[in-house]
């Protein structure tokens, strides 16, 4: 079976953007709960992405909706996971990405920073790595238990050993001193010791606190198996992006491919011929996905006249490692030199230009190739819709790109 760039674009309007509407087989999204629960997962590197992610897909809801969801009833959960990257999952969800990715991130994350107090100087120095490491995490559970959630800084004042810096080694503009508060909690989170907690200031601040995982899971994250775990997250992930390759699959999860392989062995998938509209080899790629999936045609859903407007790291611009089926030649303009998506508009399931909330709440946007007036129209009004929710905020994003720098200012 080929699945062609067409059904590829239908099936990801219905699965991960047309989520207001009811569909067959398919009912409406009308909480931050559903919308997350058809995504998988958020992107959550940047704390407004979070919110426009929500906001983009079911109009109604609000800035509170979300910050309830995540903050209040804990029904969503900040979690670090795949690629080491900050994500919003379901709180059902987290014993999988936990087992599934977490933990292997986590052991990465413990040799790194192990090696570099064995290896690297510091101020003070360190004597033996594994006991001042735990001295370290000691403390930061004891400040969080006396305390309750804290920020960074003020976790650092409470648990004075996270002061300890690593000192430079170069004189390259990089290496500079720096502390061990952002690699620890990185690591705890990880291992699911700390959670990700409300930001401090507005909304769309960066700046968040850190609690103890027995604030969301008491008993801490359930365990589970992690080969068994993998399987999960690997049928989660074909049911929202799937048809695609297993190098898709692989990027996302951030696995090898042995255990991408092996993730998938015991599913009941199916193998496709995948239309990835790549321009250097337009041949379609191996793919697969599950037996079962609705690939939908014409007369299932219709592309016309969509439109979406979705923020930077979203899930869907972020769901795949080959993008040129909905990207085609925007590359340069939405992406950084690293790969981080920049806010993106979308037109019939395809990525047509960039948008940005300038500081005092002004939208801005430009699109990159010419789509007709009818577009160019409902744009100006997603925009205008998305602006009006944040209360005159504007949203910068931590990873710009050259075209997002310029609609920002």
């Amino acid at each position: 079976m080929r699945i062609t760039v067409d059904q590829r674009r239908r099936r990801l309007v219905a699965q991960q953007l047309a989520l207001a509407t009811d569909l067959p087989g398919r009912p409406a999204a009308r909480t931050p709960e559903d919308v997350v629960d058809r995504l998988l997962a958020l992107h959550a590197t940047d704390a407004p992405s979070v919110y426009l992610s929500v906001l983009a897909r079911v109009p109604g809801l609000v800035l509170d909706d979300v910050r309830d969801a995540v903050f209040r009833r804990r029904t969503l959960v900040k979690v670090l996971a795949m690629r080491r990257t900050m994500f919003v999952v379901p709180r059902e969800t987290v014993p999988v990405v936990h087992a599934a990715a977490a933990l292997a991130v986590a052991r990465r994350l413990r040799a790194r920073l192990l090696k570099e107090l064995a290896t690297l100087p510091t101020d003070p120095p360190v004597d033996d790595a594994a006991t001042f490491l735990a001295a370290v995490e000691a403390q930061v559970h004891g400040a969080l238990a006396e305390h309750g959630p804290m920020d960074g800084a003020s976790l650092s004042k409470a648990a004075p050993l996270l002061r300890t810096a690593f000192l430079p080694t170069t004189d390259k503009s990089w290496d500079v001193r720096r502390t061990m508060t952002s690699q620890l909690m990185s690591l705890l989170s990880a291992e699911g010791a700390v959670v990700r907690g409300e930001p401090r200031g507005s909304w769309s601040s960066n700046r968040h606190v850190w609690s103890p995982v027995e604030d969301w899971f008491p008993g801490g994250i359930p365990g589970m198996e992690e080969a068994a775990a993998r399987t999960a997250l690997a049928r989660s992930w074909l049911e929202v992006f799937g048809p695609a390759t297993v190098k898709d699959l692989t990027w996302w999860t951030g696995w090898n491919q042995r255990d991408t392989r092996a993730a998938l062995a015991p599913l009941d998938v199916v193998e496709v011929e995948v239309e990835t509209g790549t321009h250097d080899d337009p041949a379609p790629q191996a793919g697969v996905m599950l037996r079962g999936t609705d690939v939908p045609g014409p007369d299932d859903v219709s592309l016309a006249g969509h439109v979406a407007l979705l923020p930077s790291l979203d899930p869907t611009t972020m769901g795949w490692a080959a993008r040129d089926w909905y990207l085609g030649p925007h590359k340069a303009a939405i992406f950084d030199t690293i790969g981080n998506a920049g806010a993106t508009v979308w037109w019939e399931g395809r990525i047509v230009g960039a948008w940005a909330v300038r500081p005092g709440g002004e939208p801005a946007f430009r699109l990159l190739e010419d789509v007709g007036s009818d577009a160019e129209r409902a744009v100006a009004a997603e925009a205008e819709r998305i602006a009006a929710l944040l209360g005159g905020d504007g949203v910068t994003a931590s990873f710009p790109t050259p075209l997002y720098r310029e609609l920002h200012a």
